[in-house]
């Protein structure tokens, strides 16, 4: 799809409103839809005259002015009045009741006036620190992207099933609307899942609408929620291991509910595990404490140990200090290089206690030096023909458009072992130019996909 050119022009917003705005702008119209606060003087100028012989343009106000909103009426601009004060009774005038419903009224009316049923309206629920993120890199245009997508978020301020029923897709991260969870019920999640009200409704919109499309399925996620049933998934790799190639597999783990069971020796021995050990809470995400880990260097560490249970006991790689991030974009792969915890050798503490580390906020990482030492020991690098063919076995299994995981290689054995396993991650190692590009044509490819299934 060839952009046409869209032109928005914001006039008059209040103090408060105006920060918004400014939010608003920086948010969503990275190089697509310029828009433009007016004040003082309200009559068209010749370059907004200009403008509207040109492009498709848009003006929205919170004032009142009927000659003005006449004018540009009569030289093809649309108009939208914010706020319940501004409700102008001119032909044509759209009125928005609450400024949270400016983007999605903004989005509906470039669809349909310059895009169709070529554009197609994205919804997302996420968290804001996760929104600025994405909108920053510009992956959240309101103006057509390439593929003709436009992103506008979804309030929960606001009645969802009206929203609902004026997006294409839903793009989500559940997880970050997840409020408690029971980590004795995650063999079954969603049950024992509470979310928050929006996502709540949302859910129930989707199991009464099952055609609708939503990037991805909520029932595709659940058991990423899950690091057993991670460990199951990624055990599944051994049906890709042929003879001579290097080995590509799940780390070897083991679920407790007890830290002191008597026989814990015994069931590590038939778990083929020894020391030292990563310890990690069953639960994945989604909770404050999912991230709360441990190295564990003796059997004797295990009598104060305060990760939450249940939880899983899984071996601890020697991987010099060099962890490999996957990223799956639709049918594109992609990979990135970061530092990681050294060998463990170099993290045993002299106190005999064991190292305790939230990953994603104290991951113990390897100096400059340690690194410079574990690159003499060992210089191997990934295979990544090997691992994007698991990627697209991954893919295939989990059902999913964009997810990550993260790939150690085992100093001495070269075995790739596949790590972690996450949902929508910010993919944010990877160039903008590239990335951005890829996520578009994946959720455009996803939602055809959809489509297609339903009119067969």
């Amino acid at each position: 799809m060839q952009p046409v050119q869209a032109i928005s022009y914001v006039e008059g917003m209040s103090t408060n409103e105006s920060g918004f705005l400014e939010m608003v702008t920086s948010s969503h119209s990275f190089g697509y839809i310029p828009l433009l606060a007016k004040s003082g003087d309200c009559s068209p100028n010749e370059l907004m005259l200009e403008w509207s012989r040109t492009s498709s343009c848009f003006y929205m106000t919170s004032r009142v002015d009927k000659g003005l909103i006449s004018e540009l009426w009569n030289h093809n601009w649309r108009v939208v009045s914010v706020g319940n004060e501004c409700s102008i009774e001119v032909p044509g005038v759209l009125n928005v009741g609450r400024l949270q419903e400016l983007l999605l009224t903004l989005a509906t009316l470039i669809k349909r006036e310059i895009g169709g049923s070529s554009v197609l309206v994205i919804g997302y629920v996420m968290k804001q620190s996760r929104e600025e993120d994405f909108a920053r890199r510009g992956a959240f245009p309101i103006y057509p992207s390439k593929d003709g997508l436009i992103f506008v978020p979804l309030s929960f301020e606001l009645p969802l099933s009206s929203q609902l029923q004026k997006v294409d897709t839903v793009l989500h991260k559940i997880t970050d609307e997840i409020v408690k969870i029971d980590p004795n019920c995650s063999i079954d999640f969603p049950k024992g899942i509470s979310f928050s009200a929006g996502m709540s409704e949302i859910i129930r919109f989707m199991e009464d609408h099952p055609d609708f499309c939503i990037i991805d399925p909520f029932k595709n996620i659940y058991p990423l929620l899950d690091r057993l049933q991670i460990q199951n998934i990624l055990v599944r790799l051994q049906e890709l291991g042929t003879e001579g190639k290097t080995k590509l597999r799940a780390p070897y783990s083991l679920k407790v509910d007890n830290f002191h069971d008597g026989e814990l020796d015994k069931h590590l021995a038939e778990a083929n595990l020894s020391f030292p050990l990563i310890v990690k809470p069953q639960v994945a995400c989604g909770v404050s404490d999912a991230h709360n880990m441990a190295l564990v260097f003796q059997i004797e560490e295990f009598s104060n140990l305060s990760v939450p249970l249940p939880a899983v006991l899984q071996e601890y790689i020697d991987h010099g200090s060099k962890i490999f991030k996957f990223y799956v974009i639709g049918d594109k792969v992609f990979h990135a290089v970061r530092n990681s915890m050294p060998n463990a050798s170099l993290l045993k503490p002299s106190s005999g206690e064991p190292l305790t580390f939230n990953s994603l906020k104290t991951l113990p990482v390897a100096t400059k030096e340690l690194q410079l030492q574990t690159m003499v020991q060992d210089s191997k690098s990934v295979d990544t023909d090997l691992v994007e063919e698991a990627a697209k076995f991954l893919k295939e299994l989990l059902g999913l458009t964009i997810f990550g995981f993260d790939v150690v290689v085992q100093e001495g054995t070269g075995d790739h072992v596949i790590v972690d396993l996450n949902y929508l991650p910010s993919f944010k190692e990877v160039p903008d130019s590239v990335a951005v590009p890829a996520f578009w044509d994946a959720i455009g490819q996803t939602y055809e996909s959809k489509r297609g299934k339903a009119q067969t």
